[in-house]
Formats: C-alpha cells, sequence, structure tokens
C-alpha cells in the first residue's frame, strides 16, 4: 500500500484523472560509489562584469568529468576565456538561442562582480535562451558575494537580489528534478568554494533545492578523494539505530569514518546490529541523562578524539499547547536542545573534538515554519538553529565549524503510517514533487564533515525538495 498511488498514476485511466493533482515526478539521480567523479556532463557556464569566481569555478570544473561551454556573445566571455586558458582549460562558445538544439547538465552563472541592481539584466540573458535547455536532474547554480559586505547599499541590493532570483529558478525547473541554489563566497574565501560548489554539482545533493549556502573565510584544505572524504576521521552518531541516524552512521562509514553511533539501552539489539554491519562502535546511554556528556568525551578520547559529532537523537511529543502535559515540553526541550548544549560543553572544555571538527545539528523545517500542535518540538529545532548561528565564530576561531539541516518529508517508517492521501499529497507539497531519502539527510551532513568545508559554518540547510512550507 506504500506506493498504491504511484501505481495507480503509472496507469493509463489513473494518468489522466491524477495527474494534475499529484503529478508523477521524474527520479533522483542519487550518489553511487561507482560514479568517476562528482560531476560528468555539459557545462554552461556564465560570468558578469567584474566576475571574481570564475576562475576558481572553473579550477573545479577541471577536476570533474564536465565539457564545459560558454556564451560567446556574453559581456563576460572574456573572463570565461583568460581564467580558462590559465589554467588550460578547453572551454567553448556558442550561440545561445532558444532554438539552438544543445543541452546542459548544468547553468552555473558567477555574479560576483555586480556593482548595483541595473546588472541584474545579466541573469535575464543569460538564462533566458537556455532554461528550457536543461536536462532532468540538472543543476543551476548562481555565485555571489554576501549582501552585508558588499560596499554600496545599491551592491548590497544586486548581491541580495540572487537568493530570491535562484529560488524562483527551482520551482521553475523542479518538474524536472533539477535543482538550483545560490553560493555567497566571502572576499578572500574564494579557495573555500571547492567543497560547496562540488557537493551543490554532485548527485549527493540530490534532494536540496532552493538552498543558500555561505562560504567564509578559513583555511585553505585541498579537496579529498571524493569516495572516501572521511578516512581516518572519528564520527559520533546519536540515535544511530534506525531511520536518519542509521542512513547517517552509514553514509559517513562508506566515505571512510570510524563510527561511534549512540542510542537508548532500549535500542541495543538495532545499535548493535547497525554497527556490527559498518565495523562501527556502540555506545548506550540516555543523551539527557546527567552523565551522558562525561561517558561521550571518554569514549571519543579512547578513540583518539573525536572529528565529527552528529546530533540526531530527537523526539516528537505532538499535542496543542492547551492540552500539552508539563513533562511533555520540558523532555521535548531537554532532549532535542539542552543535551546538545551539554555535550558540546564537555566535549569543546575537554579537548575532546580534534582540530577542524565538525558539530552538525539536526534541526527541521518545522523549526523554521511552526507547526500546530509542535509548540515544543518547534521551538527546540529553532533553538538548534539559533546556537548554531550563535556559537558559528567562537568556534571557527578554534578551527571548529558547526552546521546544521532542517530535513522536510523524508520517506521513513514514521511517513509509511501516515494515511496514503495524506501521504501521497505530503510528498508532492515541494519543487521536487516527491519524498526524499534518509540518505538525502546523511549526504548533506557528509558535506558539512568533509575537512575541506571548512568555510561553511553557521549554515542551517533544509533537505526538503524546496518544500511549500517556510523559507
Amino acid at each position: 500500500m506504500s506506493n498504491f498511488l504511484e501505481s495507480v498514476l503509472d496507469s493509463s485511466v489513473g494518468r489522466s484523472l491524477m495527474k494534475q493533482v499529484l503529478p508523477k515526478s521524474i527520479p533522483l539521480r542519487r550518489y553511487t560509489p561507482s560514479e568517476p567523479t562528482f560531476f560528468s556532463g555539459r557545462v554552461l557556464l556564465g560570468a558578469g562584469d567584474n566576475a571574481a569566481l570564475t576562475r576558481r569555478i572553473l579550477h573545479n570544473l577541471q577536476a570533474s568529468a564536465a565539457e564545459l561551454f560558454y556564451p560567446a556573445a556574453a559581456r563576460g566571455a572574456a573572463t570565461i576565456v583568460a581564467a580558462a586558458e590559465e589554467l588550460g582549460i578547453r572551454v567553448t562558445g556558442i550561440d545561445c538561442s532558444p532554438e539552438m538544439n544543445e543541452k546542459f547538465d548544468a547553468l552555473i552563472f558567477d555574479a560576483s562582480g555586480f556593482a548595483d541592481t541595473t546588472e541584474l539584466n545579466q541573469l535575464y540573458y543569460f538564462f533566458h535562451p537556455v532554461m528550457r535547455k536543461l536536462n532532468s536532474n540538472g543543476r543551476v547554480i548562481v555565485l555571489g558575494r554576501p549582501h552585508m559586505q558588499a560596499g554600496s547599499g545599491e551592491q548590497a541590493a544586486a548581491m541580495r537580489a540572487l537568493e530570491g532570483f535562484s529560488r524562483s529558478v527551482a520551482k521553475e525547473i523542479g518538474k524536472k528534478s533539477a535543482t538550483c541554489q545560490a553560493l555567497y563566497v566571502e572576499n578572500g574565501a574564494e579557495a573555500n568554494l571547492d567543497a560547496p560548489l562540488r557537493f551543490i554539482l554532485s548527485a549527493r545533493s540530490a534532494y536540496v533545492d532552493g538552498q543558500v549556502f555561505q562560504v567564509r573565510k578559513a583555511a585553505d584544505i585541498d579537496c579529498p578523494d571524493w569516495h572516501q572524504p572521511l578516512a581516518g576521521k572519528v564520527a559520533l552518531v546519536t540515535g544511530a539505530s534506525r531511520g536518519i541516524g542509521e542512513a547517517i552512521a552509514r553514509t559517513l562509514a562508506r566515505d571512510g569514518a570510524r563510527v561511534l553511533g549512540l542510542d537508548i539501552p532500549p535500542a541495543a539489539a538495532e545499535l548493535e546490529q547497525v554497527m556490527a554491519a559498518i565495523d562501527g562502535e556502540v555506545l548506550l546511554a540516555d543523551i539527557s541523562s546527567a552523565e551522558a556528556p562525561q561517558l561521550i568525551s571518554d569514549k571519543l578520547q579512547a578513540m583518539g578524539g573525536g572529528d565529527i559529532i552528529v546530533h540526531n537523537a530527537g523526539i516528537t511529543r505532538d499535542k496543542t499547547l492547551a492540552n500539552m502535559p508539563e513533562h511533555w515540553w520540558n523532555m521535548t526541550i531537554d532532549i532535542n536542545l539542552s543535551a546538545e548544549e551539554r555535550i558540546n560543553h564537555v566535549l569543546l572544555e575537554q579537548d575532546t573534538l580534534n582540530h577542524n571538527g565538525r558539530i552538525i545539528c539536526v534541526s527541521s523545517m518545522n523549526g523554521i515554519a511552526g507547526q500546530a500542535g509542535q509548540t515544543n518540538y518547534a521551538a527546540s529545532k529553532a533553538g538548534v538553529i539559533g546556537y548554531v548561528q550563535y556559537m558559528a565564530d567562537p568556534l571557527m576561531e578554534r578551527g571548529i565549524t558547526i552546521n546544521a539541516v532542517a530535513p522536510g518529508f523524508i520517506e521513513t517508517a514514521m511517513t509509511d503510517a501516515i494515511p496514503v492521501i495524506t501521504r501521497e499529497i505530503g510528498r508532492r507539497l515541494n519543487s521536487l514533487s516527491q519524498g526524499g531519502q534518509p540518505v538525502d539527510v546523511a549526504e548533506t551532513i557528509a558535506f558539512f564533515a568533509n575537512p575541506a568545508s571548512g568555510g561553511v559554518s553557521g549554515n542551517i540547510v533544509r533537505v526538503c525538495g524546496q518544500s511549500l512550507v517556510g523559507a
């Protein structure tokens, strides 16, 4: 029954009756270890006046299996050609028009040089002729500078406009299971855009759509092996026995990490099975207990210190505020939020987290948008966001990053229990018209954990297919 309406949509009668209400989606192409590199396909690259990120973009594409093109008559063509010649990369100039036969797997535009809002028309001139030329599962990326670091109000307006533009493009191309993101790079952080650019272009970001990535200046670390970026790292995953937590543990292990899986004693059998499958280690504890932070610190220190801390464990206790028992409120806040703060405090105080460490928290789109009957849960998940954003600056001074993911409709045993009609509608309340998989959340966490992601801190990335709920 879990895919009953999908089978109906596959029938001729079902398609004619229901396609307008429940459109059938194009399957997302997700990462497999057999892929030779982070991207393969045809890329059309554009650049605005005074574009400053083009060379670094090409530097990354040079490490992929991309075939590169640029609009020969565009204003930024000379910038692209000069950067390509400097790097020894072949780029082919083409005449772009709605009538051309070429198709592309990625459209990338460097808008970092826009000085004011009059230059926004360059977005139109680049994208308008080629929007119908994007293949399914394609990628669109717009790059700029953080608007709060602009040199004038006019430039700030132009940079902030890129976010509204990219979110709207994402909604227009979602029916192709294609995605669009905005990537803002601080001045001096050009070398730190490598990891986020590669993630966004890759199939690892299949269910990340309409998001904004902020890149800050940090130590320049070369991107590690694409398939084993976490080799030699030690990762703690709380709530690792099943669902999203299990997917996180398996994905980090796949990427080379040694995983310490934590869960409550009643989940011992499931946790031991998962850890045995990935050669991980088991720690049974209630994260809200007074002794849990020290237990975690001691275990990680025995493993050589922690490199990656993933706060995934959490609960829901849903009732309207008028009907909610006091202990449901307190339990939800304590487990979902306060316990994470206590654990981090001990790990940081005792230097259990290694240099270039990563802290990654699991929030929720309901922490952004709110939800009736979830005042406790939404408050806890919004608190996670506030904590992550506040802690980003002091932790970066110690060479540590902190970020959060906010999942949307992710297919789990919990969503399988939703009535079929409600579930099928819920799956489609996003630009990609489908639910995500636990691995989609795990892939974004693995990106945050990447040693080369040192310039990515304080980011809240929704893994929701650009849900229609919230920002």
